[in-house]
């Protein structure tokens, strides 16, 4: 049976049930440019441990207010003076929320305005999709504020826009925005309107595959790039041959057999 996801258990993400199996997760500390603090990501852990199980078939990740996301909470990151290994575990939960979401499964497109920087930007760059409106920009400023990314930017950030642009953006607080972040991999659409409202058309688009398609989609792809050549074609062939005789794709196949279902045509 299905885990159930009771939005009244959290506090700093406001979720949304939408029609077939899309769910918006709203960041909801717009005071604090809904800046991560601990329980923030405990959340995130949860939410996004439930729902490969819960039958989500696709998430929405937004902000809410004028910013996407500020990044680690330095009010909360002075206040609590933590110790070393304090601090590495904190950065392991953040490892945590972000690996479920890039290896759970289930397609999750960022919704983003505003502030992506620091932290913000290494959650973006967990999710799928990252949709971005006119008034979005990315840094990564840890080397003005005498910090090192904890978060996976190293590993995200770097492998979307290279190693010698992610060390740029560090030592000299570099913002990208507008199409330039596009071309560089930060974000794969750019809308004159509502990021948001964007994110939501393809979630519900993504959301019409089949849901174990899109399992091997946002998990094998991203396990596969930490494999040898060899050892990802292998793997690639073994999640191919299960997902490509699965009977719920027969349908689908029998409407490209009978030209009764849609081509891909380009877009005019």
């Amino acid at each position: 049976m299905p885990l159930t996801i009771n939005a009244a258990d959290y506090t700093n993400l406001a979720l949304e049930e939408r029609d077939g199996g899309v769910w918006v997760v709203t960041l909801n500390r717009p005071t604090k440019r809904n800046a991560l603090d601990i329980d923030t990501i405990e959340e995130l852990v949860q939410f996004f441990s439930i729902a490969p199980r819960a039958d989500v078939r696709a998430v929405v990740l937004a902000g809410a207010g004028d910013h996407f996301c500020a990044g680690l909470d330095l009010i909360e990151h002075h206040d609590e003076d933590r110790s070393p290994a304090d601090f590495m575990h904190v950065c392991l939960r953040w490892h945590e929320a972000f690996n479920k979401m890039e290896y759970g499964g289930v397609p999750v497109i960022a919704a983003l305005q505003g502030a992506v920087v620091g932290g913000g930007l290494e959650l973006a760059s967990s999710a799928h999709i990252r949709v971005m409106d006119q008034t979005a920009y990315f840094a990564l400023p840890e080397g003005q504020r005498g910090l090192f990314t904890g978060g996976g930017a190293t590993i995200r950030v770097t492998d979307l826009v290279g190693k010698s642009r992610m060390i740029d953006m560090m030592l000299t607080g570099r913002v990208y925005q507008g199409q330039e972040a596009v071309d560089l991999g930060l974000a794969q659409y750019i809308v004159e309107g509502s990021s948001l409202e964007a994110a939501i058309q393809l979630a519900e688009r993504t959301a019409e595959n089949l849901p174990l398609s899109n399992f091997a989609i946002c998990s094998a792809v991203s396990h596969m790039q930490n494999m040898s050549a060899m050892d990802a074609a292998y793997a690639e062939a073994v999640v191919a041959g299960v997902v490509n005789t699965q009977p719920d794709a027969r349908a689908r196949l029998a409407a490209f057999a009978d030209k009764s279902g849609a081509r891909v045509r380009p877009n005019e």
